[in-house]
This record gives C-alpha cells, sequence and structure tokens, in this order.
C-alpha cells in the first residue's frame, strides 16, 4: 500500500507534541502576565476561574467552535471587562497567548521522523487546532497546513480531508491520513475516503466500534520506515 502514498496529511497536537504541557503554560503565563499588566483580572480570574470563563464562553459561541484563537480572543476580552481592566490589552495578551501557544516540546521520535516524512511524501498540516508551523519552526517540511478556522468546519468533517486532497491535487485514496485520535482523525478521514494512519501516543484506546485504521504505529519514525521499504515482489 505505501507505494500507492502519494502524500501525507497529518494532524499536529498530540501526534507531533503532547498538547497538555502547552495547555498548563499557556495558563500560567496569561496569569503571569494579568498579574504585571491587570492586577484586577488577576485577582478576578486566577486559572481556575479563567478556565471556567473559557468553557464558558465555548458554550456561548459554538459558531465559532472551529476557530479556537477566536474563541481564546473572546475569552481574554471578557475577562478584561468583567474585572474592570483596560479592554486596549487584550491584543497584548493574545500576544502572550500566542507565544506559549507555540512553544512546543516535541515528541522523541517527531522532528526526525518529520524530516525523513517531507523527503518521502509531500506533507500538509491537518489540524483542528491553532498552531503555527511558521512559529513552532517546522514549516519548512509542509507544503501547507490546513486548519479548521481556514476552512470553517473542523474534523472529523469530511469536507476539511477533501480540501486538503484538492490542495494538493491528489484523489483521498492517494493520501494518508496520520493522526492521534481514532474518532478524529481515524474515523474522520476514512469516511472521506483517505488511507488512515493511527500513531498512538498512549492517549487513547482504540474503540470497539471503530474498524482499524489501516496502519498504526507509535513513532513517526517507523512511519517512515514503512514507507521508505522497498516494494514488495508480488512473485515471492
Amino acid at each position: 500500500m505505501q507505494h500507492a502514498i502519494r502524500a501525507i496529511t497529518l494532524d499536529l497536537d498530540d501526534t507531533l507534541w503532547p498538547f497538555a504541557p502547552i495547555g498548563e503554560r499557556i495558563e500560567t503565563a496569561l496569569h503571569a502576565w494579568f498579574e504585571a499588566h491587570s492586577p484586577l483580572t488577576a485577582a478576578r480570574f486566577p486559572i481556575e476561574e479563567m478556565r471556567a470563563l473559557r468553557l464558558q464562553v465555548h458554550a456561548e459561541h459554538p459558531e465559532h467552535a472551529h476557530d479556537l484563537g477566536l474563541l481564546r480572543r473572546l475569552t481574554i476580552q471578557r475577562a478584561l471587562r468583567d474585572s474592570g481592566g483596560d479592554i486596549a490589552l487584550a491584543d497584548a495578551a493574545h500576544a502572550c497567548f500566542f507565544r506559549e501557544r507555540n512553544r512546543v516540546d516535541f515528541y522523541d521520535d517527531a522532528l526526525e521522523g518529520l524530516a525523513r516524512l517531507a523527503r518521502l511524501r509531500p506533507l500538509a498540516g491537518l489540524t483542528n487546532g491553532n498552531a503555527d508551523l511558521a512559529a513552532v519552526g517546522i514549516d519548512a517540511h509542509f507544503a501547507f497546513n490546513l486548519s479548521a478556522c481556514q476552512h470553517g468546519v473542523p474534523k472529523p468533517d469530511p469536507g476539511i480531508f477533501h480540501a486538503a486532497c484538492a490542495r494538493l491535487g491528489l484523489a483521498p485514496h492517494e493520501v494518508l491520513h496520520v493522526g492521534d485520535h481514532p474518532h478524529i482523525d481515524v474515523a474522520g478521514a476514512a469516511a472521506a475516503g483517505l488511507r488512515t494512519c493511527w500513531i498512538d501516543r498512549g492517549d487513547h484506546a482504540w474503540p470497539d466500534d471503530l474498524p482499524p485504521a489501516d496502519m498504526h504505529v507509535h513513532t513517526l519514525t517507523a512511519l517512515a520506515d514503512w514507507l521508505d521499504a522497498p516494494p514488495e515482489d508480488p512473485a515471492a
């Protein structure tokens, strides 16, 4: 199958790096920023309260579920307003968020595997998150990055997978989608007609109600090994 794969779409969060430490750093850094620049906001919204406010804003704006950056900005604006802070500080606070959002700790295999995959096939990022590949420092490996924010609908909707295939100029069955989430990545891509690879980072058990992915690996280097293998001799 590997030699029928002409390109790869690649999830980012929890595929190239774990997101949980990033989320914790964002909360800590934003709170410290508010302590320095808007003490009223820091006092009114300590980390737990800010987290609850963010969930409330998400619930109030389901129409923006695909745009996590906008929801974060709306949360910051609400926190400033409700605490009596200066709403004009929202841009600077969001810049603090953006810096921390894109300060990632890669899985041990990710950078080597990513470089090898990029030499073997065209790569496209396909994410529901809001990581910026240039800010992270890996944009040179990718033909493009398509986010749910840009497309308007998140995975597992088939439209975002089809849009990525269209930008690659390939039919869905010629594209392998690689991601960590069984439903959002694997089942979503399979329903859209793509080949699928589950990269098992240990965060999810495979659901009993889903058929298996075409590929199951634990590292990107293992996927690169598979793609780089010589074709099997059908006569052997």
